[in-house]
């Protein structure tokens, strides 16, 4: 290579122009992160400190002091709500809220109980709940005959220009319906006739009291039993003889004669599981005739009472 393609040295100096300063430049300690990883081949340098021990690291037991608290929290707050807890403490208007709340609880559980006793139709059979519906309606419709003859009388009192003889005349009538029902007048109407035969003798004095319930619950006004004028407190008894009404024996064939509308009377005979069903399971008959004209004429003797006396004037 010739002397102008060699390249030109760059400017500088010598190494025997190198100032001895350089050397000064030599820091005294050397960074500890140089030092890691290098491996000890003898004694640190003199003027250089050696390695630095590494921390120890905290032991599984050892906890710090702020985790301590933290954990000693929720014990603490469990200790003051067992202590705010227990023993209890009762107030009086707690222990007043407490039975009124007793109180309200006893009230809603009795309704319960009452409101079941009173569905025990739901378990009635066909024929009982025919038999309730038809005593339900016949009795709507008395009442609603009764009404309308209080209100005749009433507009017969203020229409009647004179007071005092319309009053003596509904008097009279009144009379005369009181003494049908305490059976010291006779009576006659529509109705019908029961003859109950009992060749066996099964029939028992409990049976012909239901045969008069039915009666009196289908609208019978006035009813009569062989020579015995049935009247509100009439009863039956079982004798060693027989039966007995009001303490009069009465003996087989059973004849009774009922005043009432016979539309309503003699259905409800012979409903299902009713009178005439109940007396023939008894091996006893039961006929029911329909009739326009009824005579009952056993009467009652009329008792004046000892001291019970009219209140009025």
């Amino acid at each position: 290579m010739s002397e102008d393609e060699r390249p030109e040295k760059p400017p500088g100096r010598s190494p025997d122009e190198i100032p001895d300063e350089i050397p000064d430049k030599i820091p005294d300690k050397i960074p500890e992160s140089s030092a890691e990883g290098v491996p000890e081949t003898g004694p640190p340098a003199a003027g250089l400190p050696g390695p630095m021990p590494p921390a120890e690291p905290p032991t599984a037991l050892e906890e710090p002091a702020g985790a301590r608290e933290r954990s000693g929290a929720p014990a603490d707050g469990r200790q003051r709500l067992r202590a705010g807890l227990w023993p209890p403490r009762v107030s009086r208007a707690q222990l007043i809220v407490a039975l009124l709340l007793f109180g309200l609880g006893l009230g809603l559980a009795i309704q319960v109980r009452s409101t079941n006793d009173n569905s025990v139709l739901r378990g009635a059979r066909q024929e009982d709940l025919v038999r309730i519906l038809d005593e339900l309606d016949n009795r709507t419709q008395r009442l609603q005959d009764e009404k309308r003859r209080l209100e005749a009388q009433r507009t017969e009192l203020e229409n009647s220009s004179n007071h005092a003889a319309e009053a003596r005349k509904q008097t009279e009538q009144k009379a005369q319906q009181l003494g049908v029902l305490a059976g010291t007048v006779a009576a006659q109407g529509p109705g019908i006739t029961l003859t109950v035969t009992d060749p066996k003798g099964s029939v028992q004095a409990d049976m012909l009291l239901d045969t008069l319930q039915e009666l009196r619950a289908a609208g019978a006004e006035a009813i009569q039993i062989n020579d015995v004028r049935v009247v509100a407190g009439t009863y039956f008894t079982q004798a060693s003889s027989g039966v007995q009404v009001d303490g009069h024996g009465v003996s087989q064939p059973y004849r009774f004669k009922v005043i009432g509308n016979p539309p309503d009377l003699e259905p409800a005979l012979n409903i299902p599981g009713g009178v005439v069903q109940t007396l023939e399971k008894e091996q006893a008959t039961a006929d029911v005739v329909r009739s326009q004209k009824i005579i009952v004429n056993a009467l009652r003797v009329s008792k004046q009472p000892d001291y019970a006396r009219s209140s009025s004037g």
